[in-house]
């Protein structure tokens, strides 16, 4: 199935080379894939991971994944 991940500012190398233009990425993820299993496989550190959302949602990455479904991944920012 197919679903689209974003990853944000510092996390954004852990993308695979073939993006779209926008920066989003359509990746092919098994039946019964968890938002955390694909940030291993691209080998994210985890605890550079801040904030998931699921279709605009606020997730724990635990959640499975379904046809369709939009991930976008931040990690801690600082400001001013």
């Amino acid at each position: 199935m197919k679903i689209e991940l974003r990853l944000f500012a510092s996390l954004a190398r852990y993308m695979p080379v073939k993006t779209c233009s926008n920066g989003d990425q359509t990746m092919e993820v098994a039946e019964g894939t968890a938002i955390i299993d694909i940030l291993r496989r691209l080998e994210v550190p985890l605890d550079k991971v801040r904030v998931i959302f699921l279709n605009g949602l606020h997730a724990t990455g635990e959640e499975i994944l379904k046809e369709g479904d939009r991930v976008g991944v931040f990690p801690p920012v600082a400001g001013g």
